[in-house]
């Protein structure tokens, strides 16, 4: 059942189906809730899942100014207490294991499971720089230069070429969203999580490599690592029956 929640003047929407302990399933960057569409009929027969859309994804209002992953933080936060929920397992993927990882470093958190999770800063090689700030002193210089309608053409013909897809398909908003978000390293925060943790990864993973799993596992106290072989960034529907039995045995129940 579709439900909404008003947090910082912007409209939060989300599912909630089932009964009994809540889990919050929390998707990725460029997706919305119905990314869990192939586990939640398993969890729901167990669980209370709570499925959400992030602000500016899905069918949940944009943020009104430029969040971090604080704020979405902060939001989820805010949706936990607003439905009376206590000590939740949280489901991440990517964007959303971000999210995950920040909240069980400082909540009371039953269980928690990352696939292909970010949280760790990438390493960039020097072209990855060299390309992001000659498009930033694109975009100072060209309207002295060129002004006009012209400069905005050509800082986006190479804005196009050089963005990310993620980058490319967001709103002026959400760019700069990403932007922020995506620098952000967690590594900080990782031994303060309490909760027992499920990383689970694709070894083929080029957006968040598999090497970040094993960083992971080594810096959070208790974790165990799923690989799920030839498998990319959305291992989880990847190899659905895999990842299905992986989540079924970590939260004891099943399918």
């Amino acid at each position: 059942m579709e439900k909404s929640y008003i947090y910082d003047r912007i409209t939060l929407r989300y599912d909630d189906d089932g009964e009994g302990e809540t889990l919050m399933l929390l998707h990725g960057w460029g997706c919305d809730r119905n990314v869990w569409s192939g586990i939640r009929p398993i969890l729901t027969k167990h669980f209370r899942v709570i499925s959400v859309d992030f602000a500016g994804f899905g069918r949940s209002d944009e943020p009104q100014s430029v969040w971090g992953v604080e704020d979405y933080t902060r939001s989820i936060e805010a949706l936990v207490r607003h439905i009376g929920a206590e000590c939740p397992t949280l489901v991440g993927h990517s964007f959303g294991g971000r999210v995950a990882i920040l909240y069980a470093s400082r909540n009371a958190t039953r269980r928690v499971i990352l696939t292909d999770a970010a949280g760790i800063k990438p390493r960039r090689p020097l072209s990855y720089y060299y390309k992001v700030y000659s498009y930033k002193a694109m975009k100072r210089l060209l309207p002295i230069l060129v002004g006009g309608t012209r400069a905005r053409q050509l800082v986006e013909q190479r804005r196009t070429k050089t963005g990310s897809s993620d980058y490319n398909n967001a709103s002026p908003m959400m760019r700069a969203i990403l932007s922020k978000c995506v620098g952000e390293d967690l590594c900080s925060v990782m031994p303060r999580i309490e909760a027992p943790v499920l990383l689970f990864w694709g070894d083929r993973d080029t957006a968040t490599p598999i090497a970040d799993a094993h960083r992971m596992k080594r810096l959070i106290p208790d974790a165990g690592l799923v690989v799920a072989e030839g498998c990319g960034h959305f291992a989880m529907t990847e190899n659905f029956p895999l990842f299905a039995a992986a989540v079924t045995r970590f939260l004891n129940i099943e399918q």
